[in-house]
């Protein structure tokens, strides 16, 4: 019996230990929510003081509820494991209470019975009255192991009472933090059930404000397609150069030769006609298909390729000539395959482009704020192209990375590898 109680005693000890575990990562990953909720705050107040786009507010808005709702979870799971620590608290309690009675009892009626016979003489007469010196000594023994246990039962219950008032002290620590945690948790339900009305309060707006979204989303959209067809003119250039090249190679070879690129030319003037190594070059590039590493160290898809639903109005369509992937703050483009600079293009003073040629495939990487290549550079596979633009209306940093077979637009998703 007391190999099992001490077991028990082994198991709760183990459950309030993981249960304290438990407790620490709860605080600290609520402290990180609460730090990723007020760096959206921050992000919400400076839009709305600088009256940015008011979709940007609502994507916001949405990460900040996700976050206020992941924090009621987590104090939720915080109060649980409170509720489980003061259960296991209260058995110990209810068992030391029980283990209490038993033992004054036990000492009571010990006390008792030492009192009736307190006087030395009876004590003296139990001795005498032995029948033999064996029986004298073995009752003079019994009655020292009675005096040893009256006290060491004394000690017991004094130690049983104190570790009965210092679990009392524990409950009532724990029954208040469980109690703040209630407060906390109420606070955040208040301060969840505000967000979701300011963001009806936004959704609305944006619905009344349709029309203006539209022009945005139309005004956007014509920038990008000005964007592709100046990277599409450049690329036909390169395609053009690349072919003169071919014609006058021919030429220095055999008449012959000359003609058969003339013919190829004029039968598709927006297709590259191939040396042998830039054969090679397109080869290796086509077999990579699937494989190529991604155009950043780190980040995620934000925009897909092709024609795409807004994320507010799902009737808009939005196109997209390429992927567009979202990565952290200063983080920096990368070539995805060796090949040749054709081109960097200067959309705006912050927002550049770099074309990277690789036989008759084009990689493009835009919306960088610096670049480290220039036109004719020989460029490594994985090697820095330069630092992507951070948008200061949304805060997101975000490249737009294009793959084209001569004039042809591909899906980066396809030749990225995991995607």
């Amino acid at each position: 019996m007391t190999k099992q109680i001490a077991s028990f005693f082994f198991l709760l000890l183990t459950v309030a230990a993981f249960a304290q575990t438990d407790q620490q990562k709860l605080e600290k990953r609520k402290a990180q929510i609460q730090r990723e909720i007020l760096e959206n705050q921050e992000k919400l107040d400076k839009m709305r003081s600088q009256e940015k786009s008011i979709s940007s507010q609502i994507e916001i808005q949405k990460d900040k509820i996700r976050l206020k709702e992941k924090l009621i979870n987590t104090t939720e799971k915080q109060t649980r494991l409170l509720n489980d620590d003061l259960y296991l608290t209260q058995l110990k309690i209810n068992k030391l209470k029980r283990e209490l009675v038993v033992i004054r009892e036990d000492y009571a009626q010990m006390i008792l019975k030492s009192y009736k016979s307190r006087s030395v003489q009876s004590r003296a007469m139990f001795l005498l009255s032995s029948q033999s010196f064996l029986q004298a000594y073995k009752r003079a023994q019994y009655m020292k192991q009675y005096a040893s246990y009256r006290k060491a039962q004394g000690e017991e219950i004094k130690q049983k009472t104190e570790q009965l008032v210092q679990y009392n002290n524990t409950i009532e620590v724990k029954k208040a933090e469980k109690q703040k945690l209630l407060k906390e948790n109420e606070k955040e339900r208040r301060d969840l059930l505000k967000e979701k009305e300011e963001q009806e309060v936004l959704v609305s707006s944006i619905k009344k404000d349709k029309k203006k979204i539209a022009a945005e989303i139309k005004k956007k959209q014509q920038e990008s397609r000005n964007i592709d067809r100046q990277i599409d003119r450049l690329i036909q250039k390169a395609i053009e150069e690349a072919n003169r090249k071919a014609a006058l190679a021919a030429a220095k070879a055999s008449p012959a030769k000359a003609s058969a690129v003339k013919a190829k030319v004029a039968e598709s003037p927006s297709k590259i006609v191939l040396t042998p190594e830039a054969k090679i070059v397109a080869d290796n590039f086509r077999s990579n298909k699937g494989s190529l590493p991604w155009p950043v160290e780190r980040g995620v898809v934000s925009l897909g390729y092709g024609d795409q639903p807004h994320p507010v109005h799902k009737s808009l369509i939005v196109h997209n000539s390429g992927v567009e992937i979202t990565t952290e703050d200063g983080a920096n483009a990368r070539a995805v395959f060796g090949g040749e600079v054709i081109s960097v293009i200067v959309i705006s003073p912050v927002n550049k482009a770099v074309i990277i040629q690789h036989g008759d495939y084009f990689t493009i990487y835009q919306n960088l704020s610096s670049v480290n290549v220039s036109k004719g550079d020989k460029v490594r596979i994985k090697q820095n192209l330069g630092k992507i633009r951070t948008n200061g209306d949304t805060g997101k940093t975000t490249l737009k990375f294009l793959i084209k077979q001569n004039t042809v637009y591909n899906n980066p998703q396809s030749w990225l590898s995991g995607m």
